[in-house]
């Protein structure tokens, strides 16, 4: 990691991608997971694969869905991959969903973002609805500026029609926009796209996409700062 600053003195806004960045995408199975019994680390883990992949393949199509209606057929796939799990959990993970976990970190660095006059927001695979219950649950809607959905451009990141919603709601350049992920394949776009990125590394994974390097990788939000 670099010593240099994450924030430059020109940033004007700090984007963060949503689920697995602000929202921790396994909380929705961990709430369940005594009921679920021992696949459910392994049901969650189908559910977020297939959810990402049904995302990208619609894109390549050049087909749209709803990402909450990819969520409940991603869930669907999972549960016939886990025919020990009781099928009647369905409607509750799907609930859980729309209220998972903000991170431990996120509150903290929204409001440090704040403090210093940084306009903050989310850009997300998530339609407006999803966003907007997620967004509540956590109590994080005081503490963002924007909350954009890849749904008014119909097509799923990383692809850069979707990360051009944020320069064109924001109006300002690509290089005073700071964009923060944990997905390494999200950060790619967004460098593709001309924009400062940085990777959060929660789980010290190996580097990827090497030719769409983030400006920088940090451990978690706090590395920010």
């Amino acid at each position: 990691m670099s010593a240099a600053p994450v924030i430059q003195a020109h940033t004007k806004a700090v984007i963060f991608d949503a689920y697995g960045t602000m929202f921790d995408v396994h909380s929705a199975v961990r709430l369940h997971a005594a009921r679920i019994g021992p696949d459910a680390t392994h049901l969650s883990d189908i559910w977020r694969t297939k959810q990402l992949e049904y995302s990208w393949v619609l894109s390549l199509a050049e087909r749209y869905e709803h990402f909450s209606s990819l969520t409940e057929k991603a869930l669907d796939y999972a549960l016939a991959r886990c025919p020990g799990v009781d099928k009647a959990i369905k409607p509750l993970l799907l609930a859980a969903y729309a209220n998972l976990d903000a991170f431990p970190d996120v509150r903290g660095a929204l409001g440090t973002l704040r403090a210093r006059s940084l306009k903050t927001g989310i850009l997300s695979n998530g339609d407006p609805e999803m966003l907007a219950a997620s967004v509540s649950s956590a109590g994080l809607k005081p503490l963002l500026d924007e909350v954009l959905s890849v749904d008014s451009a119909r097509v799923f990141k990383p692809s850069q029609r979707a990360y051009r919603i944020v320069l064109s709601t924001l109006l300002l350049a690509a290089d005073e926009i700071l964009f923060v992920s944990s997905n390494r394949w999200d950060v790619a776009g967004a460098t593709a796209c001309g924009l400062q990125s940085v990777w959060v590394n929660r789980q010290g994974l190996p580097d990827e996409y090497a030719d769409l390097a983030p400006a920088i990788v940090v451990a978690s939000l706090d590395g920010l700062f």
